[in-house]
């Protein structure tokens, strides 16, 4: 999150991350496997990455601008030797895109030496930054998860060890985050009270990993053992593992963010032991009984629009087709940092089979509407491909409301269900019908498995309490703050649109 003015909240988007980090031992190379692991989280960041190692108590590290492969290679992988190491894949904010905001962090301090990666978003960071500037802080970049490292340094100064900073730096932090801290002799794995970010906890051999998602696990051969709870402290070091339970762990509601199991999170990925693959699939049968339509094909925009349309095709009989390409080559279009590179992105990454869609009925299902950037562009090339009919559906609720908590979801003045009816949409984007995920079905969709998820962006109830700086940015963004759509127009239009 950028803070680098009094206008950072309005101005600014926030960020969706990944992290992975290894406690290794003399088999395994931690930069390595640091480095397999980020490959497997890239699509949680596409735009800097970097890996910290710790060899015997020296923390160095290397980390740039651009995609995993991009940035390590052989020479760069051989240098950054270690038996400890964690590492980042990032995605910014707007004008927040820089080499000095990328992670890990790597701090020095009177008690040694830090490293620290983030994954989330603090409600507060504005508020302790101000205050640690004050007391004569000097911040080198514009993210909070700078302002969390310094507030780990000042605490373990007063504290016995790095993990009891940690905890007391959970006392004062509030919002998302899931967070990997290296010090010259342990990792240490924390994940906020209400556990918006997922963070589980692996085995290979002797060596102990934590990543964003378990995916990343199965990159490196790793076999997953659990979850790292809500408001838990995982501590690993030469003496074992030990498990801490923050005092703020017990009175906290979860609230895994949804948005992870409907877009974020990697398909093969299961995440507080809900599989995104079935929830997805779910997702799409929900949309059959809920929308259903006459068709020829079920189609999935890719990738988290396929596993919907799976689902939507086994539940309606309706059979499923491939019926749009997509160039592996071009990053996701929903983290990209401006409208413009959004907009161009659709038309070089995706691109319809007009032998599947000519003379077609086609569903189409896709992961979310947010600004409406994609949604028209597809509804078009399915056209001019032949489609005769296009009935778009979407997996998720309608995004009305803003997201503080690290998902790309900006104000409400760019959100386009604030601005317009289900009708309005449908007829927009060219659509013959439009139907989106009801909010009272989400936890159908994760098969009731889930103990408490947070649907802010859907139901504008958020779990934490909002500063008014930033809903001042945000929760106004140049609509009426009010403005709410009747509840019987907020997920389907089903009546022909002229186009």
């Amino acid at each position: 999150m950028n803070i680098d003015s009094e206008k950072w909240i309005s101005e600014e988007l926030h960020e969706e991350c990944g992290v992975f980090g290894i406690f290794g031992d003399d088999i395994i190379a931690p930069a390595r496997a640091c480095y397999n692991g980020l490959l497997a989280l890239q699509h949680r960041g596409q735009e800097s990455c970097g890996i910290s190692v710790n060899d015997r108590g020296v923390i160095t590290g290397y980390k740039n601008m651009g995609l995993v492969s991009e940035v390590f290679n052989n020479e760069v992988l051989n240098g950054l030797g270690g038996q400890i190491a964690i590492s980042h894949v990032r995605y910014s904010t707007a004008g927040g895109s820089v080499r000095e905001n990328s992670q890990p962090l790597v701090m020095r301090y009177v008690k040694g030496t830090i490293a620290i990666a983030h994954n989330g978003n603090l409600t507060n960071a504005y508020e302790i930054r101000r205050e640690l500037e004050r007391r004569g802080a000097i911040f080198q970049t514009t993210i909070d998860s700078e302002a969390i490292a310094y507030l780990i340094a000042r605490e373990r100064i007063r504290t016995a060890s790095v993990e009891e900073a940690v905890a007391r730096t959970m006392e004062q932090i509030e919002g998302a985050y899931s967070l990997l801290v290296m010090s010259p002799k342990k990792l240490i794995a924390a994940r906020d009270p209400h556990g918006f970010r997922p963070l589980c906890m692996g085995r290979l051999g002797e060596s102990v990993v934590f990543a964003s998602e378990s995916c990343a696990l199965a990159a490196i051969g790793a076999e997953f053992v659990r979850d790292v709870e809500p408001g838990e402290i995982i501590v690993v070091s030469s003496e074992g593992i030990k498990s801490i339970r923050t005092a703020e762990a017990e009175k906290a509601r979860k609230s895994l963010c949804v948005f992870e199991y409907i877009y974020f999170a990697r398909t093969d990925s299961v995440v507080d032991g809900i599989s995104v693959y079935e929830s997805r699939k779910a997702a799409g049968r929900i949309l059959a009984r809920e929308f259903p339509v006459e068709a020829d094909i079920v189609i999935g925009v890719p990738e988290s629009g396929i596993d919907a349309a799976i689902g939507y095709s086994e539940e309606s009989g309706i059979p499923y087709e491939k019926g749009i390409v997509k160039n592996g080559y071009i990053g996701r279009t929903f983290i990209k940092p401006t409208q413009q590179e959004r907009a161009n992105s659709v038309r070089l990454k995706l691109n319809p089979l007009g032998s599947v869609l000519k003379g077609k009925r086609v569903v189409v299902i896709d992961d979310s509407i947010v600004r409406g950037t994609t949604c028209d562009r597809i509804v078009k090339m399915l056209r001019s491909a032949g489609a005769a009919e296009v009935h778009l559906r979407i997996s998720s609720p309608p995004f009305i409301w803003p997201c503080f908590y690290g998902t790309d979801i900006p104000s409400r003045g760019e959100l386009i269900a604030v601005k317009h009816t289900v009708d309005e949409i449908c007829a927009l984007t060219g659509a013959d019908t439009l139907g989106f995920l009801p909010p009272d079905k989400l936890g159908e969709m994760l098969g009731g498995k889930c103990s408490g998820f947070c649907d802010a962006c859907f139901s504008g109830r958020y779990p934490t309490e909002i500063p008014d700086k930033m809903l001042d940015g945000k929760e106004r963004g140049g609509v009426d703050f009010d403005k709410r759509l009747p509840e019987n127009d907020r997920t389907a239009c089903t009546g022909k649109q002229e186009n």
